[in-house]
């Protein structure tokens, strides 16, 4: 398939305010909502999100939590476990038995992974008007921590395969997914995508990275991703969340000289639309090609960590 602009565009900082404006959501569930777009997520969503399971097949989409993953001088860390309590060592007057036990740091976005609501700040505020004293170096996240996204990361899942609707293996680091590719790919997967919904836009990166055998600049360096204008496919559509398997959503050089993640401002914090990063579909993405089925059960659960405002996730898809 061709015909689609990859390229990316200098965009103004006026044109990322006016449509962070047009798609704000502040004040939509009330002055003191901390769910964003999860508001979209009800008993009656999940219920029928269910109903997608034909065969039972589960399809983990995960990064392995270890020390040999993707940061690599960022200022994150890979996650570093240690053994605290050894099988061989002895359980005092209970010679015959050993148990074991272990601890790990790690920063909370440091693989797959959800974005909370106030991970994104502009002028001094985040999702829902809050201001810079709504995250503590001690108390974390008081408001739109990522814990209010716990029972409710569960729902319909769309996948958008971009690449593959390209007729390509993967798309190159700085190419741009605007809004009429996203759409052109939904349609060509006869697949709608609306409210509630989580939506997963692979751009092959994390497979390139796999078979190069180093990751390289992964995380942090330039990266194909959602343009700009993907606000305006998704916003309207009230989507629940979206997720990449690149490290930043965004493509990377970012379209505009003049601020980063402009994309995070937009829907993050103004849309109050969940940004999952780091996810491995490639799996998902060969089933869903080989049944011609884009459509599937998830759930995605973050940690319920205090004052979190992002979590290590593992998604499951299941058909």
């Amino acid at each position: 398939m061709t015909g689609f602009d990859l390229g990316r565009r200098e965009i103004s900082i006026e044109e990322i305010e006016e449509l962070a404006r047009k798609y704000r959501t502040w004040g939509k569930w009330g002055a003191d909502d901390e769910l964003g777009s999860a508001n979209f997520v009800t008993s009656k969503t999940i219920a029928a999100a269910a109903g997608l399971i034909r065969r039972g097949d589960s399809f983990a989409l995960a990064l392995p939590l270890g020390a040999s993953g993707p940061q690599q001088g960022t200022g994150r860390v890979n996650p570093q476990r240690v053994t605290l309590v050894g099988a061989s060592d002895p359980v005092p007057g209970y010679p015959r038995q050993g148990f074991t036990d272990d601890a790990v740091y790690m920063p909370l976005q440091c693989a797959t992974q959800w974005d909370g609501l106030c991970h994104a700040f502009f002028d001094g505020e985040t999702h829902n008007g809050r201001g810079v004293d709504s995250v503590t170096s001690r108390g974390g996240a008081q408001f739109n921590s990522i814990t209010n996204f716990v029972g409710r990361a569960t729902g319909r899942g769309v996948l958008l395969d971009i690449p593959r609707f390209l007729g390509r293996d993967s798309l190159a680091p700085g190419e741009c997914i605007q809004a009429d590719l996203l759409q052109a790919c939904a349609s060509a997967q006869e697949v709608e995508v609306g409210r509630a919904d989580f939506v997963l836009v692979r751009t092959g990166h994390l497979a390139d990275v796999r078979r190069s055998g180093s990751w390289g600049d992964y995380a942090g360096g330039s990266a194909p991703g959602l343009g700009v204008s993907a606000a305006s496919f998704f916003c309207p559509r009230e989507v629940t969340a979206v997720a990449t398997d690149t490290w930043g959503v965004e493509v990377r050089p970012y379209e505009t000289s003049k601020m980063i993640a402009p994309l995070h401002v937009v829907m993050l914090m103004n849309a109050g639309i969940y940004f999952g990063e780091m996810w491995d579909m490639e799996s998902l993405a060969e089933d869903c090609a080989r049944d011609g089925v884009y459509e599937f059960f998830l759930t995605a659960q973050p940690l319920s960590v205090t004052g979190a405002v992002g979590s290590p996730v593992t998604p499951i898809a299941i058909k």
